[in-house]
């Protein structure tokens, strides 16, 4: 997962559903728009007014304790420190933030008493979205679950590989390039290079069946792989190339192959199931690629700690403080009688991941789960809401502008 999300939401949709709005590729560059320099994504809520009703989060704590636990992992982590301040939010503060939290939803069963101790105890703060006045867009991310094989066969021959050792990633995995023999530093080749070229031979992984299910692989950035002997394995994030995401939703949509309100994730698979001979000339039209390596238990995120379904999310990392705890209001999609719908969703939720496609403070990931069910709801999440973040209060103000926000 970690620094690829892409979501379906997105990257295979790439449509605008707000109330009123026509559905186009342009109206989407609205959710990236960048902060101005030195401006930090979140705002404090001053006006009590103006904070959200917890109520209804308050009655769903599945797995909330759990995924609060992973965060505090990575606080556990002495690298952890260096992210922080968070304008004034300390790393302390965010540490202690998420233990009296998960301490008073284990005490205090009572949804209305919980609400009113969390707007007492906790300062709340708002992203300022993407327009300035808190307009975030939601979409879905998953793992998929795929056949394959640790041999090459006739049926398993698309490889996933391995990080290349030319391959050279800075300080928390930033892609610094490909260093030559005589030490030099360069720019690593792009998709359609790697593909064309053989260079990666000897470096296979896993082998699939489909060269689209290898994208998927590639946008979610992990996978679940059943093996012939039904033994399901887990590959995660190792790298990329360091080429910046390019949709190929888009350019389907672009070149007309599918009607803008009609592309989706299945939309897309019959295309490339009629068009077989396309699937190279539009995957290449992405110059990321994807490196894997395989992980034990549940796909993990950027913080490098698992993700849990409905609980992590996925932001711009550079903007957002990592681990913290948030809360969505929006609408999320659920499968009913074999369709999908929306309904209203209020939620707590872990900042523990962030995604190639998910760039700027008007764009959040949900992460949905594994399998095909989960893909169906992520293909399907596409709403904007509000994001706020809480934390313990004591801070002693509103946070002050800091030149290049981590």
């Amino acid at each position: 997962m970690k620094e690829v999300r892409i979501v379906l939401g997105v990257g295979l949709m790439l449509l605008v559903l707000t109330a009123g709005c026509k559905k186009t590729l342009e109206t989407v560059a609205q959710y990236d728009r960048p902060l101005p320099p030195g401006q930090l994504a979140l705002r404090k809520i001053t006006d009590p007014r103006d904070i959200p009703d917890f109520v209804p989060a308050c009655y769903n704590r599945v797995n909330l304790v759990a995924a609060i636990n992973e965060s505090l992992n990575y606080f556990s982590r002495p690298s952890s420190k260096k992210y922080f301040p968070y304008g004034q939010i300390t790393h302390g503060q965010a540490v202690a933030s998420l233990q009296a939290f998960a301490a008073l939803i284990q005490t205090e069963k009572d949804p209305d008493k919980l609400n009113r101790l969390i707007r007492e105890k906790f300062d709340v703060y708002i992203s300022v979205g993407c327009d300035d006045k808190g307009t975030v867009l939601f979409t879905g991310y998953y793992t998929p679950i795929f056949n394959g094989s640790m041999e090459k066969t006739e049926r398993f021959n698309r490889p996933l590989y391995k990080q290349p050792a030319d391959l050279v990633k800075g300080e928390d995995g930033v892609i610094l390039g490909r260093r030559g023999a005589d030490g030099s530093m360069n720019k690593y080749p792009a998709r359609a290079e790697i593909e064309s070229s053989g260079m990666m031979a000897g470096k296979e992984l896993i082998w699939l069946e489909d060269p689209f299910e290898v994208y998927v692989a590639h946008v979610q950035g992990s996978a679940k792989v059943r093996l012939p002997d039904g033994k399901l394995i887990t590959i995660g994030y190792a790298a990329n190339n360091g080429h910046e995401y390019k949709s190929v939703a888009r350019a389907l949509v672009k070149d007309d192959k599918i009607a803008a309100d009609k592309v989706s994730l299945s939309a897309m698979i019959d295309f490339f199931r009629q068009n077989p001979g396309q699937i190279g000339p539009y995957t290449n039209k992405n110059p990321r690629f994807v490196f894997f390596r395989f992980e034990e238990g549940n796909p993990r995120g950027s913080l490098n700690v698992p993700v849990t379904r409905m609980r992590s999310i996925a932001t711009d990392k550079s903007i957002y403080p990592r681990g913290c705890l948030a809360f969505a209001k929006t609408e999320l999609p659920r499968v009913r009688g074999g369709g999908v719908m929306k309904r209203p969703f209020s939620g707590f939720l872990l900042d523990q991941d962030t995604g190639g496609a998910i760039r700027a403070p008007g764009r959040c990931d949900v992460y949905m789960g594994q399998g095909d069910r989960a893909g169906q709801l992520a293909g399907h999440t596409y709403q904007e809401g509000r994001l706020y973040y809480l934390f313990l209060k004591g801070s002693g103000g509103v946070p002050m502008p800091m030149k290049g926000s981590r």
